[in-house]
């Protein structure tokens, strides 16, 4: 799954981004810790044949190497065709992602026009529903090495109530389009049973508007399913990759003799101090092959490494939403309740702490270290719930306004307000209108106009 570190990194501070440098896992270090080895041992090895088995002449013939490597190492343009590289498959990793199916509209859907709670019913909505998850994992099959090692064969799909017996015949029945894959199967079978609800009765929908729109979703759910099937039938070109790790590989390989440190006696340009650690050539390395590893990460994000996309925690998470939806929240709806600011527009949220300390439930904060749109700085707060009917904008004999208010405390204990400036108030269901117009006449809503 992809390392996630957002939330160590909320807000800027000192040594907040250093921390992530200590990290190993979905690390660079993880990635390239093996080239990097073997790069440096290559680099000490020539460094001490130079400096200690070769001759005078020997050593002036590979001072010539060197120098000879160094004028012509930089025409390879490297940071001109590995950033085009990474920057490409990285908007492709991200791409796959996007393009994943997220099946939840398709059970908001079928959860409306299928709302019987007869046994019927549940058997279509949990069959339509599995259908989608079916369909979700036989795309996956073919390229996820996960998925391939938890559904292995269609048997273990019927093992794990993902399709039936019935159904696993049937799609093995399909024999003529064997190699040019059959994850649109499930939602053939969608539509079918679709229908055969429908003549049935079971869809509350007449005119079929509420087919039209289930239709219409399986529609996107099975573009997002090509999508996905496309991006890893139809991959990068094998030149391109081939290239660019050829050319990456190539230039540190020169780099073996071009960065070497030569004999600071002879006055070679670039040579007038001895080092015995190429520093700038390890960090060289370290940016420019750690680019490459990283995009031979995301080349493929369906497969093990730490950066991957979870396909298990899509199933699973998918699998349980869609019982979910059509089964078990089917009927299970909170009852219509008046809100917390009934009656009023003031709304009163936590307050914000300037300290950015937590607060508790009962903790007052004086109001100096507060920024709050209400009144009080105890929270839970003590909303002021008011009603209040606007005057008539007629006649100046209109009759005078009613107003309420009313001071509801926490728990739902009723109390007068003291520090409220507001007149004497009825309860709200006393509060009445003379029916004089809200408009002043020769307005376009004034009812003589209406």
């Amino acid at each position: 799954m992809t390392v996630r570190y957002q939330t160590k990194v909320e807000s800027v501070s000192f040594g907040r981004l250093g921390k992530l440098l200590l990290r190993w896992r979905g690390s660079v270090y993880k990635l390239m810790y093996r080239e990097f080895c073997i790069f440096a041992v290559l680099y000490a090895i020539i460094a001490a044949v130079y400096r200690m088995a070769l001759n005078p002449t020997q050593r002036t013939a590979f001072e010539k190497i060197c120098i000879y490597v160094e004028e012509n190492l930089n025409s390879v343009p490297l940071t001109f065709v590995l950033g085009f590289y990474v920057s490409f498959i990285l908007s492709r990793w991200w791409e796959q992602l996007i393009a994943y199916p997220w099946p939840d509209r398709m059970c908001y859907l079928i959860t409306h026009w299928i709302n019987g709670k007869d046994e019927r019913s549940y058997m279509y909505r949990r069959q339509l529903a599995r259908y989608i998850s079916a369909a979700t994992i036989f795309v996956n099959r073919p390229y996820s090495v996960l998925t391939r090692k938890r559904f292995p064969s269609l048997q273990h799909m019927v093992d794990a109530g993902i399709l039936s017996k019935e159904e696993k015949v049937l799609f093995d029945d399909i024999i003529e389009i064997k190699e040019h894959g059959k994850f649109w199967v499930p939602c053939v079978w969608f539509m079918r049973i679709l229908d055969q609800a429908r003549q049935e009765g079971l869809m509350h929908d007449p005119v079929g508007v509420g087919s039209k729109q289930i239709l219409d979703e399986l529609l996107v759910f099975r573009a997002s399913l090509g999508r996905n099937w496309m991006f890893n039938w139809v991959t990068i070109p094998v030149s391109y990759t081939q290239i660019i790790t050829i050319a990456t590989y190539t230039y540190f390989v020169g780099c073996l003799f071009a960065r070497q440190s030569l004999d600071v006696t002879k006055n070679y340009k670039g040579h007038g101090v001895d080092t015995y650690f190429p520093i700038f050539t390890i960090l060289q390395f370290v940016f420019y092959v750690g680019w490459l590893k990283v995009a031979e990460q995301m080349f493929n994000p369906w497969g093990e490494d730490d950066d991957d996309f979870d396909i298990n925690w899509f199933i699973e998470r998918h699998m349980q939403v869609h019982f979910t939806v059509t089964d078990q929240m089917f009927d299970k709806v909170p009852p219509l309740v008046k809100d917390r600011y009934w009656g009023t527009t003031k709304v009163q949220l936590p307050p914000v702490n300037k300290n950015r300390e937590a607060l508790k439930p009962g903790d007052v904060v004086p109001a100096k270290y507060v920024d709050h749109i209400g009144r009080d700085c105890q929270w839970p707060p003590v909303p002021i719930l008011r009603k209040t009917i606007p005057k008539p904008l007629g006649s100046p004999n209109t009759s005078t306004i009613t107003s309420t208010t009313a001071t509801v405390k926490s728990g739902f204990d009723t109390t007068e307000s003291s520090k409220d400036s507001s007149p004497s108030l009825l309860p709200r269901s006393q509060m009445v209108w003379d029916g004089s117009p809200l408009f002043p006449p020769g307005h376009k809503w004034y009812p003589n106009n209406v």
